[in-house]
């Protein structure tokens, strides 16, 4: 877990996504921030993703649901894929005219070649740094920023763990970050 925070103010998260999306335009990176806050799966599984993974290339149209073999804990996860998040793959899929087999994230100069964890690392780290002025962010924050999102919009603690495969509602929230925002609640609502 370590210093790696969520992006808590949706302000801060529309200043993050608009970096490549208007700022400094790169389409796949700004369509890699939007999968990884989407979906909230781990960077090593998103940059493991071929085109037929999320597209059916017969009936042309995205599938409903993605289904992934969680490389760190080798458990089934299957996730939703929302409105938003199929809008962005479409825009970036139509500069691509990808095979099916294709990676959905690669290196700008080998469409067969998977993006490297560092280099994703090295994409999240610029927007966050031109953006937010904040070193706390990497690729795992965009998965913390979905649970801290949802868990501030209402989303059951216990749903909550069970999309992170967390044993306790305890580790959630020390994973979240959430503990100390909690404790600050309490102390602001108090007037006596």
């Amino acid at each position: 877990m370590g210093t790696t925070q969520p992006i808590r103010k949706k302000e801060d998260l529309r200043k993050f996504l608009n970096y490549y999306q208007s700022a400094h335009p790169n389409l796949r990176n700004y369509t890699l921030i939007v999968f990884g806050l989407n979906t909230a799966l781990r960077i090593s599984d998103i940059l493991n993703l071929t085109w037929e993974d999320v597209y059916d290339f017969k009936e042309k149209h995205f599938h409903e649901h993605l289904s992934v073999t969680e490389k760190k804990t080798g458990k089934q996860n299957t996730v939703a894929l929302n409105h938003h998040l199929k809008q962005t793959l479409e825009l970036y899929k139509d500069t691509r005219n990808p095979a099916p087999q294709n990676y959905i994230f690669t290196k700008t100069t080998d469409y067969s070649v998977p993006l490297s964890r560092s280099q994703a690392f090295r994409i999240m780290k610029k927007a966050a740094e031109e953006t937010l002025h904040a070193s706390h962010i990497s690729c795992h924050s965009l998965r913390k920023t979905f649970g801290y999102h949802a868990w501030k919009q209402g989303v059951p603690p216990a749903l909550l763990m069970d999309v992170f495969n967390h044993s306790s509602y305890c580790v959630t929230k020390k994973y979240l970050g959430i503990e100390q925002d909690e404790r600050d609640s309490i102390f602001m609502k108090i007037n006596l």
